[in-house]
């Protein structure tokens, strides 16, 4: 009856979801492009296969990126298998092109009604469904479980505020959770929020993110013109709105600036001194979390009294003329490459941290060797915002103004070593949790099922 309730309020916002999709493919044409796939109905017919079908769902960029290395340690315990990619962004989507060999399938992930979940899995029948993270809908694992399609969360993650969200609707919740055939869970704490919600744990895999390696050219690339920089970089990684107008706020304050040619000043100028025309001990380099406020974003910038160099108009010798003058803040606009932006950072701010959001990951900024500083929200990453303390990998500080503060003493020429060698640590110590994941799918979940 409940879940009745909740898919016909499903049904009937589909038109809602047709004309966000259309708006957000102005500025992001992915959105625009298969858009009855979301609603259960495909142009082309699935060819038969011999193999098992392997159903993974990434919903977005980040998800995506990581389950690359989940797809090569399936490939290989299960050779003959064709992967279903499913996504609900359009940056997920076009990542995941790269994971796809000949015979495999790609689609968007069907929105959350009986009738399209059942469309989906008529169509491609898919003998194993893995979820990533946290994507659990009702419908769908209602629909796995009637068609008897095994369906398991891996890498999962419920921070304390979504299980007190999903205790609210545990009407919807449990009986989904409850529903899924396993749930392998990225830490300890994860597993008992998940059995809380009656989901059937099977074991704690550990954090999948870990195992996806940068890429190399662009992080030797992104090194390579640090190198060539007179001033260090600081880069506000993943940032979201809001952050953006409190880092310019706090610039437009106290300029933290050091005399030309001179040493880092400490702590800098406190919060409230008068400007100085000198230049900040820093260059700044901001990237964005989503790609359709690039623009919106550099033109915050400019309305104080900044100018912008976006990545965009970088030639092959990157930033170039860019780093000589004074006043410029650089601005990644560019979609996949967080490797080459945390290469030429010294250190990042962690975005989605300062403001109640939860925060982004700081794995790929670890693995990349580069120190992070985050603020007070990161329960989306909690364990892993721990451990990176803990290794040294990272610094806390109460809000942006305490961020900036600090950099005096984080660039000083023996703590950002030791830093960055915590980092490098941090990231390796903890990788192998796509062949136990691998391992745990194929053997204990997938063949296991074979033999009922």
């Amino acid at each position: 009856m409940i879940r009745g309730l909740y898919s016909c309020l499903m049904w009937l916002v589909q038109p809602l979801l047709r004309r966000k999709l259309m708006r957000r493919s102005a500025m992001e044409p992915g959105y625009g492009q298969f858009i009855d796939e979301r609603f259960g109905r495909y142009a082309e017919p699935v060819a038969a296969h011999m193999g098992p079908t392997v159903w993974l769902h990434a919903v977005s960029l980040g998800e995506t990126r990581a389950v690359a290395v989940l797809v090569t340690a399936l490939r290989e315990r299960l050779p003959g298998m064709r992967l279903l990619l499913t996504h609900g962004t359009a940056t997920g989507r076009a990542e995941g092109v790269k994971l796809l060999q000949a015979g495999d399938l790609q689609a968007w992930q069907p929105w959350d009604t009986p009738g399209a979940v059942q469309r989906f899995l008529n169509h491609f029948k898919p003998d194993l469904g893995v979820l990533m993270e946290t994507e659990v809908w009702p419908n769908l694992v209602h629909g796995c479980q009637r068609q008897r399609v095994p369906l398991v969360l891996v890498n999962a993650r419920l921070s304390d505020k979504s299980l007190r969200q999903a205790q609210r609707l545990a009407w919807l919740a449990r009986p989904a959770f409850a529903a899924l055939t396993a749930v392998l869970a990225q830490t300890p704490q994860d597993a008992q929020r998940l059995q809380s919600l009656g989901a059937k744990v099977q074991g704690v895999t550990g954090n999948l993110k870990f195992d996806a390696a940068p890429n190399a050219g662009q992080l030797a690339q992104g090194q390579q013109w640090r190198a060539q920089l007179a001033r260090p970089v600081v880069m506000f990684a993943s940032s979201r709105e809001g952050e953006e107008l409190a880092l310019l706020e706090i610039l437009n304050q106290a300029r933290y600036l050091r005399p030309e040619g001179g040493p880092p000043t400490g702590n800098g100028t406190p919060v409230g001194a008068a400007p100085s025309p000198r230049w900040p001990a820093v260059q700044w380099l901001i990237v964005p979390r989503h790609p359709q406020r690039f623009d919106a974003v550099a033109t915050l910038i400019e309305s104080h009294g900044f100018a912008v160099q976006r990545r965009s108009s970088w030639g092959p010798g990157g930033p170039g003329a860019a780093a000589a003058e004074k006043s410029t803040l650089w601005l990644g606009d560019s979609l996949g490459e967080m490797a080459l932006y945390y290469g030429m950072a010294d250190v990042a701010l962690l975005g989605g941290s300062f403001e109640p959001l939860g925060g982004q990951n700081l794995i790929e900024a670890a693995a990349c060797g580069c120190p992070v500083v985050m603020g007070p929200h990161t329960f989306n990453f909690a364990e892993a915002a721990e451990q990176a303390l803990a290794a040294g990998a990272a610094l806390r500080v109460v809000d942006l103004g305490q961020a900036v503060n600090c950099l005096g003493v984080l660039l000083g020429a023996d703590t950002l070593a030791t830093a960055r060698q915590a980092a490098q640590r941090f990231a390796q110590s903890h990788q192998g949790a796509a062949q136990r994941l691998a391992d745990a799918v194929v053997r204990e979940i997938f063949h296991e099922t074979l033999r009922k």
